[in-house]
């Protein structure tokens, strides 16, 4: 059972990003206030859900929820400030779109900084844990497995519709194929084998 609240801050707001491992496109982060004794039975850790109940649960959210907010970084970004810095200004862009503000920020995984002096608190699996959380979650997987399928139309060779970016066998096989695309991180790691150049 999921919980409502961790702070016991009625303002409350819970943040999670998706997209961290992959290896193009953006990392997208939702940040969600819930309102008072909301419930849910199915809403739990998206990575738990199937595509079909994250795409039931997301409306239901975005309709149901006080205030919520969604926001991309993109890869030029990720290479540029490094993977785990865009996770949390993509967590950061996404609390600024919420209105009202949260007065507590309860946050999946083990790193944040501040925003805002607002007082928060890093949750490790706590989208299993918390209903706002888990909320977050969803929103950040379906907005950017959405996004993953509109560039799928692209560069249909990655098959990004199915794997969404992240390093399946057959995305590191296209990229081998066909060499990489605007929308890839350079800065990750693409094929196992890859060698850093001394210069």
């Amino acid at each position: 059972m999921l919980l409502n609240n961790h702070s016991n801050c009625v303002l409350e707001c819970g943040t999670d990003e998706a997209g961290r491992g992959c290896l193009a496109g953006p990392v997208t982060a939702a940040a969600v206030i819930l309102s008072e004794g909301f419930k849910n039975a199915i809403l739990n850790d998206s990575k738990q859900l199937s595509e079909k109940k994250r795409s039931f649960l997301r409306p239901i959210i975005e309709q149901d929820a006080l205030t919520i907010g969604v926001a991309h970084v993109f890869q030029e970004e990720i290479d540029n400030i490094n993977i785990l810095n865009a996770s949390i200004l993509a967590m950061h862009k996404s609390i600024n779109q919420l209105s009202p503000q949260p007065e507590f920020i309860i946050v999946d995984g083990n790193k944040f900084k501040p925003y805002n002096n607002i007082p928060f608190e890093t949750i490790i699996k706590g989208d299993g844990k918390y209903l706002s959380i888990a909320a977050a979650s969803v929103l950040a997987k379906t907005h950017r497995d959405l996004y993953m399928d509109i560039i799928h139309k692209e560069y249909p060779m990655y098959n990004w519709k199915k794997n969404k970016g992240y390093p399946t066998k057959e995305h590191r096989e296209a990229i081998r194929k066909y060499g990489i695309t605007k929308y890839h991180r350079k800065s990750f790691k693409l094929l196992p084998e890859q060698l850093k150049l001394k210069i």
